[in-house]
């Protein structure tokens, strides 16, 4: 069923606002400095399975809780050496840590998809922190966008997916980075990086040491963002493109002097950063083209550039009943 979705400028009164509207149990997009988010209360059973719902999101797929402080975080999972070094360098900041439930943590067990883990964490965006204090709630967020869709940036992407489903978004520009964040599990003696993200492995290397690469099963995700395909526009998506077909747009990387309608550098300088903080306003604007096929050139697997390729790959990965 349609209802109005309200766009609120972050302000005192709009922050209030949104928080009250997620202790009442209903859903609100708001910024962070990786993507908007879905909010939901966490301990909220009825209100976390609205996000499932609402993005028609699969059940088996875990969410992110995020936290207005390390406190908070701890009276929810079991922290040990590493996730306390990690929590006190990288938070507020794009990392996500799974870790062991408390049995006492009160969150919904839709949140974990059925695991005894939970995702969390804390970020950096100050709208999300004063959103996050006010509500005074550990708050479930998946990017605010139907599933498998390209995530939303601005608030305009999220009134473009969610615009009716949703009462309210919580609007303060543009994201930052522009990457989902990093989700590390800690559950195990060896760390593994379940999604590369806005934190990159060797940061995460040089604080707690090797980082292992899992072996993903789709059909199982152990954290957001491991489905086979994801993050896809309605055009399809083709990798290390070294020319351009007819009938394709192009996302293109660092020096190229080509120029078109069709075509969008995602950094003309090769900056991975200002490519990360571009990649989904690009896809999305490309999309509109009306082409069938992006056509994207290669991003170097280095720093932001594994996350940059691990969206691509997801983005052009076969979809679900195709």
């Amino acid at each position: 069923m349609s209802r109005q979705t309200d766009i609120v400028a972050d302000s005192p009164a709009g922050v209030e606002r949104a928080a009250a509207l997620l202790r009442g149990g209903e859903l609100v997009a708001f910024p962070t400095e990786t993507v908007y988010g879905l909010g939901a209360d966490a301990t909220d059973d009825r209100a976390v399975a609205a996000i499932f719902e609402t993005k028609g999101r699969p059940q088996f797929n875990p969410l992110i809780v995020h936290c207005a402080d390390a406190e908070m975080a701890r009276r929810l999972v079991v922290f040990d050496e590493r996730a306390d070094l990690l929590a006190e360098t990288c938070w507020p900041g794009p990392l996500t840590l799974v870790l062991p439930r408390r049995p006492d943590s009160g969150l919904s067990l839709l949140v974990s998809a059925g695991l005894d883990s939970v995702a969390v964490r804390m970020p950096a965006h100050p709208t999300a922190h004063r959103l996050l204090a006010a509500t005074g709630r550990p708050v479930a967020a998946p990017s605010a966008n139907r599933s498998g869709a390209v995530s939303p940036t601005t608030a305009a992407h999220v009134q473009e997916s969610l615009g009716g489903r949703i009462p309210l978004i919580l609007a303060a520009g543009r994201c930052e980075i522009g990457l989902e964040s990093t989700v590390l599990d800690l559950t195990g003696d060896a760390p593994a990086l379940l999604r590369p993200g806005g934190a990159t492995r060797e940061e995460i290397k040089a604080l707690i040491g090797p980082v292992r690469l899992p072996d993903a099963d789709p059909e199982r995700p152990l954290s957001p963002g491991q489905l086979s395909s994801h993050y896809a526009p309605r055009a399809g998506v083709r990798l290390n493109a070294q020319t351009v077909e007819a009938g394709e747009a192009l996302l293109t990387f660092g020096p190229d002097l080509r120029k078109g309608e069709r075509m969008l550098n995602l950094s003309e300088t090769g900056d991975l950063a200002e490519a990360a903080a571009n990649l989904f306003a690009h896809l999305r604007a490309l999309d509109r083209t009306g082409a069938t096929t992006i056509a994207v050139a290669p991003i170097p697997e280095e720093g932001l550039g594994m996350a940059i390729n691990d969206r691509l790959r997801r983005a052009a990965a076969p979809r679900p009943g195709a």
